[in-house]
């Protein structure tokens, strides 16, 4: 099989940081190869280099597409190249329309005016190959982050390519939606168009690879056939020992109600449809509510209500700790005890100009501030508390969230509401684009909390996640509650029939 790119020796250094230390990386023409490692090992760095984001001369090394060496020094060189990538972070300019984002700078034009007609109609072309029925006339921020993510595979299939570049793209996907993207994986394959498969999912990876090269600490540890290799093998490679027990549940739930939710109903300002309809729940001291449902169900709508996060009224009542719940503003939320993991860490979870500290310590500012003074001292060691417990990657306290991988700016977030010490903590997809080491810690940590008493209610889209850390899971379908599952009675089956609008059993 012939050799369609190769990167030689590549290495890339940040102020206190070598990234990628002598990186060798071959991939073979009208494969799908995966690059899995942790966050942090360089993977979005070594593909950084190869779209030309990291230009010629900015790294040392050598990039040969078809045996040419490459000199990229823009992104449209190695488009120009045949490059095309698709990041983690969705690059879409949310105020104009899914047409104006998948022909942005290749308009169709008629002697230099555009053909709206003609670049709409294409656009919907495009959008039915990845499964997407919405207009291409609406505008991208009216999207979920789920279609927001087909838009981008739409964009780049627009493209004339040879080679896709593809980091963490299911990871805001429904199951429904995977399967389209593995449906759209296999068609590029028979065409002969290569794919670089970034992600931190390795049932995808075993089902869709041909080959799988792994990186740790920016080295290049091994490429492998995908049917030489298991999970484990693969798990083993990236941390470099074996990981046991990969959802290590603890049971610490009390009878002890911390927060009750009864007939809530939420209405955005100035709309009479409720974003959540009527739902019902209480959660017990120590314990894991998962909740579970397809994308649009209403979990996140849910989550964004109790912490107060929309600008509305609600009917019904909430309590925490037997005590109302004022829903007035996030401030209120924390001061009663609430806290909110958010599943767009860039937008609502971190500030990315500001650096670790700052970030980690912004909800907390009364404990690290005398007479409204801020005491920078006590800012570096409550930081340097949380960021050794979360085991965060970062050349120092003052480096900007910004140029953090994923996994280390979610846990810059989890730092920060960790830091106030919650009573309830609401994990909207907690450990989206987090490879498997740093999953466990996450849920290791979940199971510190609950030990402790917190509650903590867990949002997520991956079922064995949430079969595997919960004590119960709530199922929701159109910002209802269809049902609830004890820890011995849920499973997958059960958990996707509620979230298709069936009820369970017992009703």
């Amino acid at each position: 099989m012939e050799t369609i790119l190769e990167m030689k020796q590549i290495t890339k250094e940040f102020p206190g940081v070598k990234a990628l230390d002598n990186v060798n990386f071959k991939v073979n023409q009208g494969q799908i190869h995966a690059l899995c490692g942790e966050n942090g090992a360089g993977k979005s760095t070594l593909m950084k280099v190869l779209s030309g984001v990291f230009p010629y001369g900015d790294y040392d090394g050598d990039i040969l597409i078809n045996e040419e060496v490459q000199e990229f020094h823009t992104i449209k060189d190695s488009e120009l190249a045949g490059v095309t990538i698709i990041y983690q972070e969705l690059a879409l300019i949310k105020d104009m329309t899914i047409a104006e984002n998948l022909f942005l700078g290749n308009e169709k034009a008629t002697r230099g005016i555009i053909d709206w007609g003609q670049m709409n109609d294409a656009a919907n072309k495009w959008l039915q190959k990845v499964g997407l029925t919405t207009d291409a006339r609406e505008k991208v921020g009216s999207l979920g982050i789920g279609k927001q993510q087909l838009v981008e595979i739409a964009k780049a299939l627009t493209k004339d390519c040879d080679i896709i570049i593809m980091d963490e793209p299911t990871a805001a996907l429904a199951e429904e939606e995977v399967e389209i993207l593995m449906g759209i994986l296999n068609q590029l394959r028979e065409q002969g168009i290569t794919v670089i498969y970034i992600s931190h999912k390795l049932k995808e990876v075993m089902r869709i690879a041909d080959e799988v090269t792994v990186l740790r600490d920016g080295q290049t540890i091994g490429t492998k056939a995908i049917d030489t290799v298991t999970e484990n093998d693969i798990i083993s490679l990236m941390v470099g020992r074996e990981l046991n027990d990969l959802f290590p549940y603890e049971e610490h739930a009390t009878d002890e109600v911390v927060l009750e939710v009864k007939d809530f109903s939420y209405y955005l300002k100035g709309s009479k449809k409720a974003v959540t309809s009527n739902v019902s729940f209480d959660l017990r001291k120590g314990e894991v509510l998962g909740i579970g449902g397809l994308m649009g169900a209403g979990r996140t709508e849910l989550a964004t209500s109790l912490f107060g996060g929309f600008e509305g009224t609600f009917t019904g009542s909430v309590t925490i700790d037997k005590k109302p719940y004022r829903i007035t503003g996030p401030k209120e939320a924390i001061e009663q005890g609430l806290a909110y993991v958010s599943e767009d860490r860039k937008r609502y979870g971190l500030v990315l100009g500001m650096d670790v500290a700052q970030n980690t310590t912004m909800a907390s500012l009364d404990k690290i501030s005398s007479m409204s003074f801020l005491q920078k001292e006590e800012e570096i060691v409550q930081t340097e508390i949380y960021n050794e417990k979360m085991r965060v990657k970062t050349p120092s306290l003052e480096t900007k969230v910004l140029t953090l991988s994923g996994g280390n700016q979610q846990k810059v977030v989890l730092s920060k509401w960790l830091m106030t010490n919650p009573k309830v903590l609401i994990l909207d997809e907690p450990t989206r684009g987090i490879d498997v080491g740093a999953k466990q810690e996450i849920y290791k940590l979940i199971n510190e909390l609950t030990a402790q008493g917190v509650g903590v209610i867990m949002i997520s889209s991956e079922l064995p996640e949430l079969l595997g850390m919960s004590d119960r899971v709530l199922v929701m379908s159109d910002y209802r509650v269809t049902g609830e599952l004890p820890r011995v009675e849920a499973n997958q089956e059960a958990i996707l029939k509620l979230a298709t609008g069936g009820v369970s059993d017992e009703k």
